[in-house]
């Protein structure tokens, strides 16, 4: 069994749907309800409809179960919404059709708003047709305001912490590999680390000596060294274990999908906070992306604001901002 560690001396360790081309933060604009018309049904069929579900419930396309929207007159055809259901998992049936529907409403309103300013655009690479006039309308209707140098400072002031290098360590270990489904197994490993631990509390010098005896990993030829390791580089349970660490013997065994690690962590260096002027593009960039997601959610409520739907509810704004 390979550790994924990458270890042999000299460096590294351990490392290891939505609406078709429709923007997700477009389909979780807000609608609240929808409100399905359903054909009459006879008694016989209402009865069966009322009876408990038996193993999975299949997709069908029966009047009963879908509901009758229109988008400005334009219906939304059930065949689609049972399609789009697959890119909307719920914990119940009804929250994935309301779902499934909410986001065909707003892809239709879009595509409506876009025949309306008869919109020309050139495809980029990568991106389909639709994409590229969804792209170009949001660009064309959504301003979007840049946090300037004093928003992007006091930001970073409040987050310092966020905005620094990442610590360095150098450590060795010994891997007893293991399957991370074989839970007996790895029940005796775990007792082996933990013998191994109490050899190295009498005698540190033995580290090289028993990686080579007993690890998994191939930097047991270099008496377990990991070499410099950085975050990032590790399967991220390792990690997490490993850069909380102090010099010297780490007190217990560290578990991986790969099994158990008996960690000495000879050097380590710690982050250091990064300047603001490094980090300025980052922070706008991260703000802005968070204005324009606020922005395109309005827009989307003005859209539904100024439409004629039926047969589902949504939340428009109360004041429209386009005429």
């Amino acid at each position: 069994m390979g550790c994924g560690c990458g270890g042999n001396g000299s460096g590294g360790g351990c490392a290891g749907g939505a609406a078709k081309d429709v923007p997700l933060d477009i389909q979780q604009a807000g609608v609240q309800a929808f409100e399905p018309v359903v054909s009459e049904a006879s008694e016989t069929e209402q009865e069966q409809e009322d009876e408990p579900a038996s193993g999975p419930e299949l997709i069908v396309t029966s009047e009963q179960e879908w509901p009758r929207i229109k988008v400005n007159g334009v219906a939304l055809a059930q065949e689609a919404i049972a399609q789009e259901l697959q890119y909307h998992p719920a914990s119940t049936r009804q929250e994935a059709i309301f779902l499934a529907s909410q986001a065909l409403v707003l892809r239709e309103l879009i595509q409506q708003r876009i025949a309306e300013l008869d919109l020309q655009v050139e495809v980029a690479a990568g991106e389909s047709e639709e994409e590229a006039l969804t792209r170009t309308l949001l660009e064309r209707e959504v301003p979007l305001p840049h946090a300037d140098e004093a928003v992007c400072r006091q930001y970073f002031e409040r987050n310092r912490a966020r905005y620094a290098s990442a610590p360095l360590l150098a450590a060795r270990h010994i891997l007893l590999a293991c399957p991370a489904d074989d839970a007996e197994q790895r029940s005796e490993l775990r007792e082996q680390a933990e013998a191994l631990l109490a050899q190295l509390r009498v005698d540190g010098t033995r580290f090289a000596e028993l990686a080579l005896a007993h690890s998994s990993c191939p930097s047991k030829e270099q008496g377990g060294a990991l070499g410099q390791i950085s975050q990032g580089q590790t399967v991220p349970e390792f990690e997490r274990q490993l850069f909380r660490l102090s010099l010297g013997l780490a007190g217990q065994p560290l578990e991986s999908r790969y099994g158990f690690h008996v960690v000495w962590v000879d050097q380590r260096i710690e982050g250091q906070l990064l300047p603001f002027e490094l980090v300025q593009g980052s922070i706008r960039a991260e703000l802005d992306q968070r204005v324009w997601q606020v922005a395109v959610a309005q827009y989307l409520k003005n859209l539904v604001s100024m439409a004629d739907i039926q047969g589902i509810v949504l939340d428009g704004a109360e004041s429209p901002l386009m005429q």
